[in-house]
């Protein structure tokens, strides 16, 4: 499959579609928390590890953060909610530097542990296109 970054400016708030309840169905909670695990930990090993919590406790809480709101957002339980309260992501991300670099990183973290699912492609699809535009929504800055 290809994973297509679509070229975003700051501030740009396109249209997003949740990704298909078929990923929570396939992966159950327990893949969503090791896919956002795996892809943590990818992003604690890049140029943009600053951006996470530098502790082990903070970082794990922000994987549990993570992964609560991908199950939410892929038609399971509302833990992010109950936990967090909604969602908001933009404004929780404000705080944090997120330029074009950021989200190019994160994304192609992404796509190296979805590659390797085994699930339908469409499937993979919705999800990355999910994210791929989510991300647009938190970048903040032109900075490099």
């Amino acid at each position: 499959m290809q994973f297509t970054i679509t070229p975003a400016q700051v501030g740009t708030r396109p249209p997003v579609l949740l990704p298909t309840p078929q990923f929570l169905e396939l992966l159950k909670e327990e893949g969503i928390r090791k896919l956002v695990s795996d892809h943590y930990d990818l992003l604690r090993q890049s140029n943009i590890k600053g951006l996470f919590p530098p502790t082990d406790e903070g970082f794990a809480l922000a994987k549990e953060h993570s992964a609560d709101f991908f199950i939410q957002i892929c038609g399971g339980p509302k833990y992010f909610n109950e936990k967090r309260g909604a969602p908001m992501m933009a404004a929780r991300h404000s705080p944090f530097k997120i330029n074009q670099e950021a989200r190019r990183i994160w994304l192609e973290s992404y796509a190296m542990v979805l590659a390797p699912l085994q699930i339908p492609e469409e499937v993979k699809k919705s999800f990355w296109n999910y994210i791929d535009i989510f991300s647009i929504w938190m970048m903040n800055s032109m900075e490099n």
